[in-house]
C-alpha cells in the first residue's frame, strides 16, 4: 500500500492518529508519545510493505543501518577513533556500507536484464532511509551525535509519514522533537497546523493534480508533435509540483499530528528569481541535504587541501558532483543523468553571469526586472522537468 495514494490508506492511518491526538491533548511526556509513534510506525509498516518480502527487506536494511551507526559511533568514541587517519578510513567504510544497499537497488534493473539475478530487489522509500542513515553517519563523524538509541533510531529511519518520498529529516532535529514535552496548547497548535497541511494535500494531489492529469496530461501523452511537447512541458511541470507538493503536505501534516515538526519541502518554487533561489525553494530537504553533505564538504575540503588555483573551479566541480549524484539518485535512465547535468550547467552559468553582472550591470533591479527574472527562471526549470519526464528521449 503506497502512502497517500488512496483513501484506504487514510482510513487505516486513523488507527494510529486518533490515539496520538488524545495523547497530545493530554500533554503526555515525549517518551510516551515516542512509544506510541514507534507502535504506529510498526503498524503502518505492516500495511505499507506487502508482500512480506518487502517488509523483510526493509527490516534487514534497518538492522544493517543500525549496526553501521552503532559500531561507527563506538569506534568514534574509542581511543583508535581519536586518531585522524583511523577515523577517516572507518568513516569512509561506514559510508560505503550505508550506501551499498541503495546502489544495488539502483543497479538492479541492469542486473536483471543481464541475467545476474532474476528477481527485483528493493523496498519503498529505500532512498530516503538511506539519506537518513548516511546523514547520521556524517554527523557522528563530526562529533555532533554522542548517542544513538535503538528505538529512537527506529522511529527516525522508518518514520512512516515521510517514508516513501520524504521530506528528509536530520537525526538531531528529530530527536529533539520526540524528547520534547508538549503542553496541551503547543500540541493544539501542532494539530491545527497538521490538519491544515492535510487539507492542502487533498487539494493539491486529489483535486488539482488529478484534474491536470485527467484533462490534459493523459491526452498529451498520446500526441507527440512539437506543439504538443511544448504544451506538455508546462502541463507536466505543474502536475509534478501539485502531485509532489500534495504528497509532502500530507507527510508534514501527519508528522505534526504525531508531534514531529517535519521540515518543509516546498516554498513557492515557481516565483524563484534565479536557479539558486529555485533550489532553495524546491524539494528543500533534499537540496539542503545535498548542499550540506556533498557540495559544501567538497568545496571546503578542496580549499583546505588547495586542490585548485582558481576558487571557482572547486565550486563548479562541486555543482557537477552534486547534481550528477542527484540525477543518478533519481535513476540510471538517461533522462535523469541529463537532468542532473543540465541543472549543474544552469548553476555554473548563473554564478558566472552573476559575477559578470556586478561589473557590467546588464541586468537591472526593480519589480520589472524581478518579474522578468521569474519568467526566465521558470522556463529554464520547466525545460528541466521536460528532460526529467523522459519525453525527449
Amino acid at each position: 500500500m503506497t502512502p497517500y495514494e488512496n483513501f484506504a490508506f487514510f482510513s487505516w492511518m486513523l488507527i494510529p492518529l486518533v490515539p496520538a491526538i488524545f495523547l497530545g491533548l493530554l500533554g503526555v511526556s515525549g517518551r510516551v508519545r515516542t512509544l506510541w509513534l514507534i507502535f504506529s510506525t510498526v503498524f503502518m509498516l505492516g500495511l505499507i510493505y506487502r508482500p512480506a518480502t518487502s517488509l523483510l527487506q526493509a527490516t534487514g536494511f534497518f538492522l544493517w543501518a543500525y549496526l553501521i551507526v552503532h559500531f561507527f559511533l563506538r569506534f568514534r568514541q574509542s581511543e583508535k577513533g581519536k586518531q585522524v587517519q583511523n577515523l577517516k578510513r572507518v568513516y569512509y567504510l561506514a559510508l560505503v556500507a550505508a550506501i551499498l544497499p541503495l546502489v544495488l537497488v539502483k543497479l538492479n534493473p541492469l542486473a536483471v536484464s543481464w541475467g545476474i539475478w532474476k528477481s527485483p530487489i528493493g523496498f519503498l522509500g529505500i532512498s530516503y532511509v538511506t539519506f537518513r542513515t548516511v546523514g547520521t553517519v556524517i554527523e557522528i563523524r563530526d562529533g555532533l551525535i554522542k548517542e544513538v538509541k535503538f528505538l529512537d533510531f527506529l522511529a527516525f529511519v522508518l518514520f512512516f509519514p515521510t517514508l516513501s518520498s520524504g521530506p528528509i529529516d536530520r537525526y538531531r532535529r528529530f530527536l529533539g522533537d520526540i524528547e520534547k514535552k508538549l503542553t496541551r496548547k503547543e500540541y493544539g497548535d501542532y494539530l491545527a497546523d497538521g490538519i491544515d497541511y492535510v487539507f492542502r494535500g487533498f487539494l493539491y494531489k486529489f483535486v488539482i493534480a488529478y484534474l491536470i492529469n485527467k484533462h490534459s496530461l493523459a491526452w498529451l501523452n498520446t500526441v507527440h508533435t512539437g506543439a504538443a511537447t511544448f504544451q506538455y512541458m508546462y502541463t507536466y511541470s505543474f502536475y509534478l509540483f501539485f502531485d509532489f507538493a500534495g504528497y509532502s503536505a500530507f507527510a508534514v501534516g501527519v508528522s505534526y499530528i504525531l508531534g514531529i515538526k517535519t521540515p518543509e519541502n516546498f516554498n513557492k518554487p515557481f516565483i524563484s528569481k534565479n536557479i539558486k533561489d529555485f533550489w532553495n525553494r524546491w524539494h528543500m530537504s533534499l537540496s539542503f541535504w545535498f548542499r550540506d553533505y556533498i557540495y559544501m564538504r567538497f568545496v571546503l575540503d578542496s580549499a583546505k587541501k588547495k586542490r585548485f588555483k582558481n576558487k571557482y573551479t572547486s565550486a563548479y566541480l562541486g555543482y557537477l558532483l552534486l547534481f550528477g549524484i542527484m540525477g543518478i539518485w533519481h535513476g540510471t535512465a538517461l533522462q535523469y543523468i541529463v537532468y542532473g547535468l543540465y541543472h549543474a550547467a544552469l548553476m555554473i552559468s548563473y554564478d558566472w553571469l552573476e559575477r559578470k553582472n556586478k561589473i557590467h550591470k546588464f541586468w537591472g533591479t526593480g519589480k520589472l526586472w524581478d518579474g522578468l527574472a521569474i519568467v526566465v527562471t521558470a522556463h529554464f526549470v520547466f525545460f528541466g522537468f521536460l528532460i526529467f519526464s523522459g519525453r525527449l528521449f
